[in-house]
Protein backbone atom coordinates (compact mmCIF):
# COMPACT_ATOMS: atom_id res chain seq x y z
CA UNK A 1 0.00 0.00 0.00
CA UNK A 2 1.34 3.40 -0.95
CA UNK A 3 0.02 6.59 0.58
CA UNK A 4 1.42 9.85 1.95
CA UNK A 5 2.58 8.39 5.25
CA UNK A 6 4.12 5.26 3.71
CA UNK A 7 6.11 7.48 1.38
CA UNK A 8 7.00 10.03 4.07
CA UNK A 9 8.48 7.40 6.41
CA UNK A 10 9.44 4.78 3.80
CA UNK A 11 7.44 2.06 5.55
CA UNK A 12 5.36 -0.84 4.23
CA UNK A 13 2.19 -0.36 6.29
CA UNK A 14 0.57 2.90 7.49
CA UNK A 15 0.69 1.65 11.08
CA UNK A 16 2.70 3.52 13.72
CA UNK A 17 3.48 2.35 17.23
CA UNK A 18 2.96 5.16 19.71
CA UNK A 19 5.82 6.48 21.82
CA UNK A 20 4.53 5.45 25.25
CA UNK A 21 6.32 6.14 28.53
CA UNK A 22 7.75 3.01 30.16
CA UNK A 23 6.47 0.79 27.33
CA UNK A 24 8.31 1.96 24.20
CA UNK A 25 11.76 0.44 24.46
CA UNK A 26 14.15 -0.22 21.60
CA UNK A 27 12.92 -3.82 21.50
CA UNK A 28 9.35 -2.78 20.76
CA UNK A 29 10.34 -0.10 18.26
CA UNK A 30 12.64 -2.49 16.38
CA UNK A 31 10.02 -5.25 16.34
CA UNK A 32 7.35 -2.95 14.86
CA UNK A 33 9.73 -1.51 12.29
CA UNK A 34 10.94 -4.96 11.28
CA UNK A 35 7.30 -5.98 10.77
CA UNK A 36 6.75 -3.13 8.31
CA UNK A 37 5.31 -0.40 10.52
CA UNK A 38 7.04 2.55 12.16
CA UNK A 39 8.40 1.80 15.62
CA UNK A 40 8.92 4.66 18.05
CA UNK A 41 11.21 4.90 21.06
CA UNK A 42 9.48 6.86 23.83
CA UNK A 43 11.98 9.37 25.22
CA UNK A 44 9.53 10.71 27.80
CA UNK A 45 10.56 8.15 30.42
CA UNK A 46 14.28 8.09 29.60
CA UNK A 47 17.26 10.02 30.90
CA UNK A 48 19.45 11.29 28.05
CA UNK A 49 22.07 8.55 28.40
CA UNK A 50 19.36 5.89 28.47
CA UNK A 51 17.80 7.30 25.32
CA UNK A 52 21.15 7.21 23.54
CA UNK A 53 21.54 3.54 24.52
CA UNK A 54 18.07 2.67 23.23
CA UNK A 55 18.68 4.43 19.92
CA UNK A 56 21.95 2.58 19.39
CA UNK A 57 20.44 -0.80 20.29
CA UNK A 58 17.43 -0.18 18.05
CA UNK A 59 19.70 0.64 15.12
CA UNK A 60 21.53 -2.65 15.61
CA UNK A 61 18.22 -4.55 15.79
CA UNK A 62 16.65 -3.13 12.62
CA UNK A 63 17.72 -1.66 9.31
CA UNK A 64 14.23 -0.20 8.84
CA UNK A 65 13.13 3.36 9.69
CA UNK A 66 12.24 4.09 13.31
CA UNK A 67 11.45 7.28 15.22
CA UNK A 68 11.83 8.90 18.62
CA UNK A 69 8.97 10.58 20.49
CA UNK A 70 10.01 13.65 22.49
CA UNK A 71 7.68 15.49 24.89
CA UNK A 72 8.70 19.12 24.38
CA UNK A 73 8.27 19.91 28.09
CA UNK A 74 11.06 17.43 28.88
CA UNK A 75 13.40 19.13 31.42
CA UNK A 76 16.56 18.10 29.52
CA UNK A 77 15.13 18.99 26.11
CA UNK A 78 18.31 20.62 24.76
CA UNK A 79 20.40 17.60 25.67
CA UNK A 80 17.78 15.30 24.12
CA UNK A 81 17.80 17.26 20.87
CA UNK A 82 21.59 17.13 20.76
CA UNK A 83 21.45 13.34 21.09
CA UNK A 84 18.93 13.06 18.26
CA UNK A 85 21.26 15.03 15.99
CA UNK A 86 24.38 13.15 17.06
CA UNK A 87 22.66 9.78 16.56
CA UNK A 88 21.35 10.90 13.16
CA UNK A 89 17.68 10.22 13.92
CA UNK A 90 15.62 10.79 10.78
CA UNK A 91 12.07 10.94 12.22
CA UNK A 92 10.95 12.73 15.39
CA UNK A 93 7.47 12.80 16.89
CA UNK A 94 6.99 15.74 19.27
CA UNK A 95 4.23 16.20 21.84
CA UNK A 96 3.27 18.10 24.98
CA UNK A 97 4.50 21.53 24.01
CA UNK A 98 4.74 24.21 21.34
CA UNK A 99 5.95 22.67 18.03
CA UNK A 100 7.23 26.05 16.84
CA UNK A 101 10.01 25.86 19.44
CA UNK A 102 11.94 22.98 17.85
CA UNK A 103 10.42 22.14 14.47
CA UNK A 104 12.60 24.46 12.38
CA UNK A 105 15.71 23.32 14.28
CA UNK A 106 14.95 19.69 13.41
CA UNK A 107 13.82 20.36 9.84
CA UNK A 108 16.98 22.34 9.06
CA UNK A 109 18.92 19.19 9.92
CA UNK A 110 16.94 17.02 7.53
CA UNK A 111 14.65 15.45 10.13
CA UNK A 112 11.01 14.61 9.40
CA UNK A 113 8.84 16.06 12.18
CA UNK A 114 5.40 14.94 13.35
CA UNK A 115 3.48 16.61 16.18
CA UNK A 116 0.71 15.18 18.36
CA UNK A 117 -2.40 17.31 18.84
CA UNK A 118 -5.93 16.92 20.24
CA UNK A 119 -7.81 19.86 18.73
CA UNK A 120 -8.07 21.99 15.59
CA UNK A 121 -6.38 25.04 17.12
CA UNK A 122 -3.15 23.15 17.80
CA UNK A 123 -3.37 21.26 14.51
CA UNK A 124 -3.23 24.59 12.68
CA UNK A 125 -0.37 25.80 14.88
CA UNK A 126 1.55 22.62 14.16
CA UNK A 127 1.01 23.01 10.43
CA UNK A 128 2.12 26.65 10.57
CA UNK A 129 5.27 25.62 12.43
CA UNK A 130 6.24 23.45 9.45
CA UNK A 131 5.69 19.90 10.68
CA UNK A 132 5.41 17.21 8.01
CA UNK A 133 2.36 15.49 9.53
CA UNK A 134 0.26 15.47 12.68
CA UNK A 135 -1.12 12.81 14.99
CA UNK A 136 -4.73 13.64 15.86
CA UNK A 137 -5.36 11.89 19.17
CA UNK A 138 -8.90 11.35 20.39
CA UNK A 139 -10.29 11.24 23.92
CA UNK A 140 -10.21 7.42 23.98
CA UNK A 141 -6.41 7.34 24.02
CA UNK A 142 -4.34 6.35 27.01
CA UNK A 143 -1.92 8.66 28.76
CA UNK A 144 -2.19 12.43 28.54
CA UNK A 145 -5.23 13.73 26.70
CA UNK A 146 -6.77 16.93 25.38
CA UNK A 147 -8.92 18.95 27.73
CA UNK A 148 -11.71 19.14 25.12
CA UNK A 149 -12.40 15.39 25.45
CA UNK A 150 -13.11 15.11 21.72
CA UNK A 151 -13.48 11.54 20.51
CA UNK A 152 -11.51 10.18 17.57
CA UNK A 153 -14.69 9.80 15.50
CA UNK A 154 -15.31 13.55 15.76
CA UNK A 155 -11.72 14.73 15.81
CA UNK A 156 -10.34 13.17 12.61
CA UNK A 157 -12.78 14.71 10.09
CA UNK A 158 -12.47 18.13 11.76
CA UNK A 159 -8.67 18.03 11.64
CA UNK A 160 -8.65 16.67 8.10
CA UNK A 161 -10.82 19.57 6.97
CA UNK A 162 -8.60 22.11 8.71
CA UNK A 163 -5.10 21.13 7.52
CA UNK A 164 -3.38 20.15 4.28
CA UNK A 165 -0.64 17.95 5.74
CA UNK A 166 -1.13 14.19 6.38
CA UNK A 167 -3.18 13.21 9.41
CA UNK A 168 -2.42 10.16 11.55
CA UNK A 169 -5.37 8.97 13.65
CA UNK A 170 -4.87 7.86 17.26
CA UNK A 171 -7.12 6.88 20.14
CA UNK A 172 -9.25 3.75 20.44
CA UNK A 173 -7.58 1.90 17.55
CA UNK A 174 -6.57 -1.73 18.08
CA UNK A 175 -8.17 -3.51 15.14
CA UNK A 176 -8.35 -3.35 11.38
CA UNK A 177 -11.99 -2.36 11.66
CA UNK A 178 -11.12 0.71 13.70
CA UNK A 179 -8.27 1.49 11.34
CA UNK A 180 -10.61 1.31 8.34
CA UNK A 181 -13.08 3.60 10.11
CA UNK A 182 -10.41 6.27 10.59
CA UNK A 183 -9.42 5.99 6.91
CA UNK A 184 -13.07 6.55 5.97
CA UNK A 185 -12.90 9.72 8.07
CA UNK A 186 -9.85 10.93 6.16
CA UNK A 187 -6.87 9.59 8.11
CA UNK A 188 -3.70 8.74 6.19
CA UNK A 189 -2.40 6.31 8.83
CA UNK A 190 -3.00 5.17 12.39
CA UNK A 191 -0.93 5.41 15.56
CA UNK A 192 -1.56 2.59 17.99
CA UNK A 193 -0.53 2.57 21.64
CA UNK A 194 -2.44 0.27 23.98
CA UNK A 195 -2.37 -2.76 21.67
CA UNK A 196 1.42 -2.52 21.47
CA UNK A 197 1.76 -1.84 25.21
CA UNK A 198 0.87 -5.51 25.75
CA UNK A 199 3.26 -6.79 23.07
CA UNK A 200 5.86 -9.30 24.20
CA UNK A 201 8.58 -6.78 23.34
CA UNK A 202 7.00 -3.93 25.29
CA UNK A 203 9.06 -2.79 28.28
CA UNK A 204 5.92 -2.54 30.41
CA UNK A 205 6.00 -4.69 33.55
CA UNK A 206 4.31 -8.12 33.18
CA UNK A 207 1.91 -7.17 36.00
CA UNK A 208 0.78 -4.15 33.98
CA UNK A 209 0.31 -6.20 30.82
CA UNK A 210 -1.79 -8.75 32.70
CA UNK A 211 -3.92 -6.02 34.26
CA UNK A 212 -4.52 -4.50 30.83
CA UNK A 213 -5.70 -7.73 29.21
CA UNK A 214 -7.95 -8.49 32.18
CA UNK A 215 -9.55 -5.03 32.22
CA UNK A 216 -13.18 -4.49 31.32
CA UNK A 217 -15.30 -1.78 29.74
CA UNK A 218 -15.31 1.32 31.91
CA UNK A 219 -12.10 0.44 33.78
CA UNK A 220 -10.31 3.57 32.51
CA UNK A 221 -11.21 7.13 33.34
CA UNK A 222 -9.79 10.58 32.53
CA UNK A 223 -8.31 12.00 35.73
CA UNK A 224 -6.15 14.94 36.86
CA UNK A 225 -8.11 17.37 34.67
CA UNK A 226 -6.99 20.38 36.72
CA UNK A 227 -3.35 19.33 36.42
CA UNK A 228 -2.68 17.44 33.16
CA UNK A 229 -5.59 15.27 31.95
CA UNK A 230 -4.52 11.63 31.87
CA UNK A 231 -6.46 8.41 31.18
CA UNK A 232 -5.82 5.86 33.93
CA UNK A 233 -6.73 2.26 34.60
CA UNK A 234 -8.59 2.00 37.89
CA UNK A 235 -6.65 1.04 41.03
CA UNK A 236 -6.12 2.45 44.53
CA UNK A 237 -4.21 5.47 43.22
CA UNK A 238 -6.85 6.29 40.58
CA UNK A 239 -9.57 5.94 43.22
CA UNK A 240 -7.69 8.34 45.50
CA UNK A 241 -7.48 10.85 42.66
CA UNK A 242 -11.21 10.49 41.98
CA UNK A 243 -12.03 11.09 45.64
CA UNK A 244 -9.75 14.14 45.77
CA UNK A 245 -11.31 15.57 42.60
CA UNK A 246 -14.82 14.98 43.97
CA UNK A 247 -13.86 17.08 47.00
CA UNK A 248 -12.60 19.86 44.76
CA UNK A 249 -8.88 19.31 45.21
CA UNK A 250 -6.67 22.11 43.94
CA UNK A 251 -3.93 21.77 41.34
CA UNK A 252 -1.35 21.82 44.13
CA UNK A 253 -3.16 19.09 46.07
CA UNK A 254 -3.36 16.87 42.98
CA UNK A 255 0.31 17.42 42.24
CA UNK A 256 1.18 16.39 45.80
CA UNK A 257 -0.99 13.27 45.49
CA UNK A 258 0.69 12.38 42.19
CA UNK A 259 4.18 12.85 43.63
CA UNK A 260 7.21 11.72 41.63
CA UNK A 261 7.77 8.60 39.52
CA UNK A 262 4.19 7.41 39.97
CA UNK A 263 3.94 6.14 36.37
CA UNK A 264 7.26 4.31 36.67
CA UNK A 265 6.06 2.69 39.89
CA UNK A 266 3.06 1.17 38.16
CA UNK A 267 3.87 0.66 34.49
CA UNK A 268 7.56 -0.26 34.79
CA UNK A 269 8.00 -1.56 38.34
CA UNK A 270 4.68 -3.41 38.52
CA UNK A 271 2.92 -1.90 41.55
CA UNK A 272 -0.67 -2.29 40.40
CA UNK A 273 -2.30 -0.48 43.31
CA UNK A 274 -0.15 2.57 44.04
CA UNK A 275 1.22 3.16 40.54
CA UNK A 276 -0.14 5.38 37.78
CA UNK A 277 -1.43 3.06 35.03
CA UNK A 278 -1.81 4.95 31.75
CA UNK A 279 -3.79 3.05 29.12
CA UNK A 280 -6.60 3.66 26.62
CA UNK A 281 -10.25 2.68 26.60
CA UNK A 282 -9.47 0.04 24.00
CA UNK A 283 -7.74 -1.97 26.73
CA UNK A 284 -11.11 -3.65 27.33
CA UNK A 285 -10.80 -5.23 23.86
CA UNK A 286 -7.32 -6.64 24.45
CA UNK A 287 -7.10 -10.17 25.79
CA UNK A 288 -3.69 -11.62 24.88
CA UNK A 289 0.00 -10.81 25.06
CA UNK A 290 1.48 -11.36 21.59
CA UNK A 291 4.60 -10.54 19.58
CA UNK A 292 4.48 -7.04 18.08
CA UNK A 293 4.71 -8.45 14.55
CA UNK A 294 1.64 -10.63 15.18
CA UNK A 295 -0.31 -7.63 16.49
CA UNK A 296 0.60 -5.54 13.45
CA UNK A 297 -0.13 -8.31 10.94
CA UNK A 298 -3.49 -9.12 12.53
CA UNK A 299 -4.54 -5.48 12.37
CA UNK A 300 -3.45 -5.20 8.74
CA UNK A 301 -5.19 -8.42 7.67
CA UNK A 302 -8.35 -7.35 9.50
CA UNK A 303 -8.17 -3.97 7.74
CA UNK A 304 -7.98 -5.63 4.31
CA UNK A 305 -10.76 -8.12 5.12
CA UNK A 306 -13.14 -5.43 6.37
CA UNK A 307 -12.31 -3.21 3.40
CA UNK A 308 -13.22 -6.07 1.06
CA UNK A 309 -16.51 -6.65 2.90
CA UNK A 310 -17.48 -3.01 2.52
CA UNK A 311 -16.60 -2.99 -1.15
CA UNK A 312 -18.88 -6.01 -1.67
CA UNK A 313 -21.88 -4.32 -0.07
CA UNK A 314 -24.71 -3.27 -2.37
CA UNK A 315 -26.75 -0.20 -1.44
Amino acid sequence: MKNKINSLFNIKYPIIQAGMVWCSSWRLAAAVSNAGGLGIIGAGSMYPDVLREHIQKCRKATDKPFAVNVPLLYPNIQEIMAILIAEEIKIVFTSAGNPATWTSFLKERGITVVHVIANTKFALKAEQSGVDAIVAEGFEAGGHNGREETTTLCLIPMIKAAVKIPVIAAGGIASGKAMLATFALGADAVQIGSAFAVAEESSAHPNFKEKIISSAEGDTKLRMKKLVPVRLLKNEFADAVAQAEAKGASTEELAKLLGRARAKLGMFEGNMQEGELEIGQVSAMLDKIKPAATILNEIWEDFLAEKEKLQALKF
